[in-house]
């Protein structure tokens, strides 16, 4: 059956059962391969896309639910609060194994595009069940807070 699903804004008809979980049309038949699996019961946050910029586990949504809506995987991610996560990641070295880190940037950009000054609880509650086997979760709070304070106004004022 076929899918018309549209990804960091390239738009694909796609042979695949519409049932597929969207992680392996986004790996397997669309070759990006930074999305993640890591538990496949969306407990771990390795899988995280943004569907229209919403952080969603792409573990157990079906394919079908995407049609019509805009999905982001780590390599599409380009809005202000994805620039700035991704340049406190690296300035701050958060990555440790860095298998998990793609869903960490996937949900830490969500969260400073809907709340460009979160608290530490509200950065706890956004991040929760994206698991780090190698516990950097403390690099990874300061980095959000860094990436926060080097937000351009404008996006501060928009969301």
């Amino acid at each position: 059956m076929s899918v018309k699903l549209t990804v960091n804004g390239v738009t694909s008809d796609l042979e695949v059962d519409p049932a597929m979980p969207l992680l392996w049309v986004i790996r397997d038949h669309l070759l990006l391969t930074g999305t993640k699996f890591g538990c496949g019961m969306a407990l771990c946050g390795a899988c995280t896309v943004h569907i229209d910029g919403v952080a969603t586990r792409s573990c157990v949504l079906p394919v079908s639910a995407a049609q019509g809506k805009q999905v982001t995987t780590i390599e599409g991610l380009a809005t202000p609060a994805a620039k700035a996560v991704q340049s406190a990641w690296i300035a701050l070295d958060v990555p440790q194994c860095g298998y998990c880190q793609s869903g960490q940037i996937m949900s830490a950009s969500a969260l400073l595009t809907g709340n460009p000054k979160p608290s530490d609880a509200d950065i706890d509650g956004a991040m929760a069940g994206n698991i780090c086997r190698c516990a950097t979760y403390v690099r990874i709070r300061h980095a959000i807070h860094e990436a926060a304070a080097g937000l351009p106004a404008a996006t501060m004022a928009h969301g």
